[in-house]
C-alpha cells in the first residue's frame, strides 16, 4: 500500500517551516527534494571513499571506480538499455542534448538539412539546435500543438521529408504536464529512416522508462528532477549512433593515446566523458534510483495521477482560473492577476510554486500569455497540500 506519510519522513526538508508556516513544496518540475538515503550515501563516499576514478591503482581509487561504474549499470537497468556502453554521464539533460546537437550536426548534417522539435519544448531542446542552425545553415522545423494541448501528429508527418535528419521531442511537457505519444512519434520517424531523441527530464521521476521498448535513438534525463543530486544527468544513445558521433570535449579520460601528431579516443562511453566525472553524484543518482524503485514506479505513477486529478478539480473551482493542460505539472493563471504576484503571495503562506515562462517562451507565445503559475507534483505531495494551495489562491484572489 502506498504510504505517503512514510515517504515524507524520508525527506527532512519537508518538515521545515517557511515564514512560520509548514512548507508546501510544489516546485518539483524545477527540482525535487532528496531523501536522506541519497544524502547519506554521498556523505559516506566523501568521508571514506573519496579518490579519483579509473586512473588509480590504489584501494580508494578502485573502490570509487567500482561505485561509479555500478551507478552506470544501475542507470542501464533503470531505463533498460542493452549495454552500459550506451550510458554516458553528463551534468544534466541540458548538457546531454547539447552533446547530441553538437556532435550529430557536426557529423551528420549539411546546409539545408532539417531538425524537427515541438512547440512545447523547454529552451534546452530549442537553443542548442538553433545554435547549430546558425553555424551550419540547417533549418529548425516545429511540430505545432493543437488547442487541446496535444501535438498535431498529422502536421508532424507532413514536416518529415528527405532533408529531415533528426527529431527531438519532450516526453512530458514541463509546463503542461502533457505526455507526448513518443512511441508513435518514433515509429513515424523511423519509417522515414530518421532517428529520434527524447527529453525525459520530466518523465523519469514519474513513470517507468524502457528505451528498448520506445526504440528511441537518444534519451536524456537529469538526476536532480528524480530525487538525486544536482549536476548529474544521463545521455542514453544506441551504440551504433554513439560510435558514429565524434567526441564532444577533449581532455583526460576520453583518450586512448595522445601524441603531438594525433590523438586516438577511448571506447564507449568514455569517449564522451572528458575530465574527472562527478563520481560522488553518480553514486547519489544510483541511490536515488534505488529509492524510487523501492517505492515502485507503477505505484508512484498511480498515486500522482490521482493527486493530479484531484488538484485539477480543486483548482478549477476558483473563479477566473484558467488551467493549461494537466498531469504532474499544473500551469494556470487567475483572471487579471499577474503570475509573479500570485507566486510571491503564496510564498508568504509557505507555498512554493514556480512562476514565469518556465524556460518555454515559444509555448507561452502559443498560449497567448507572458507566463503562468506552475504547481508541479512529486511522490511525497498530499491532498492536504493541494487544499493548502487552493486556500492560498482563494485568499490571494480576495486580496485583489
Amino acid at each position: 500500500m502506498y504510504d505517503v506519510k512514510k515517504i515524507r519522513n524520508d525527506f527532512p526538508i519537508l518538515q521545515r517551516e517557511v515564514y512560520g508556516r509548514p512548507l508546501v513544496y510544489l516546485d518539483n518540475a524545477a527540482t525535487t527534494q532528496k531523501p536522506l538515503c541519497v544524502l547519506d550515501a554521498m556523505r559516506e563516499e566523501y568521508l571514506n571513499v573519496n579518490a579519483n576514478v579509473h586512473r588509480g591503482v590504489h584501494y580508494l581509487s578502485q573502490q570509487a571506480t567500482d561505485l561509479h561504474e555500478a551507478a552506470r549499470e544501475r542507470v542501464r537497468q533503470f531505463i533498460n538499455a542493452r549495454k552500459t556502453e550506451e550510458i554516458v554521464f553528463t551534468r544534466g539533460t541540458t548538457e546531454a542534448i547539447n552533446l547530441v546537437a553538437q556532435t550529430f550536426c557536426e557529423s551528420q548534417t549539411e546546409a539545408g538539412d532539417e531538425i524537427i522539435v515541438s512547440e512545447m519544448e523547454h529552451h534546452s531542446n530549442i537553443v542548442p539546435w538553433q545554435l547549430q542552425a546558425q553555424k551550419r545553415g540547417i533549418k529548425l522545423r516545429v511540430i505545432p500543438m493543437r488547442d487541446d494541448y496535444q501535438l498535431d501528429l498529422d502536421a508532424f508527418r507532413n514536416l518529415l521529408n528527405e532533408r529531415t535528419r533528426l527529431v527531438s521531442v519532450a516526453h512530458v511537457s514541463n509546463v503542461l504536464g502533457t505526455q507526448n505519444p513518443v512511441e508513435e512519434i518514433i515509429s513515424i520517424a523511423h519509417a522515414a529512416d530518421v532517428p529520434v531523441m527524447v527529453d525525459a527530464a520530466q518523465s523519469a521521476p514519474h513513470k517507468q522508462l524502457d528505451v528498448q521498448q520506445l526504440d528511441c535513438d537518444f534519451l536524456a534525463l537529469s538526476g536532480h528532477k528524480m530525487y538525486g543530486p544536482t549536476g548529474i544527468g544521463v545521455l542514453y544513445g544506441k551504440e551504433e549512433w554513439l560510435e558514429k558521433l565524434p567526441p564532444y570535449q577533449g581532455g583526460g579520460e576520453m583518450i586512448d593515446k595522445v601524441t603531438w601528431e594525433r590523438t586516438t579516443f577511448e571506447r564507449l562511453p568514455f569517449k564522451f566523458e572528458a575530465g574527472t566525472p562527478d563520481y560522488v553524484a553518480t553514486h547519489g543518482l544510483a541511490t536515488a534510483i534505488d529509492y524510487l524503485c523501492s517505492v515502485g514506479l507503477a505505484d508512484v505513477e498511480a498515486y500522482e495521477k490521482g493527486l493530479a486529478d484531484y488538484a485539477a478539480g480543486q483548482l478549477q473551482q476558483i473563479d477566473g482560473l484558467t488551467l493549461y493542460g494537466g498531469g504532474s505539472s499544473l500551469s494556470f493563471n487567475v483572471g487579471h492577476l499577474h503570475h509573479l504576484d500570485i507566486g510571491t503571495l503564496l510564498d508568504r503562506l509557505g507555498i512554493a510554486v514556480r512562476t514565469g515562462h518556465h524556460c518555454a517562451q515559444p509555448l507561452m507565445d502559443r498560449l497567448g500569455v507572458q507566463g503562468t503559475v506552475r504547481a508541479s507534483l512529486a511522490m511525497y505531495n498530499t491532498r492536504e497540500e493541494i487544499d493548502a494551495l487552493v486556500a492560498g489562491l482563494q485568499r490571494v484572489v480576495r486580496m485583489f
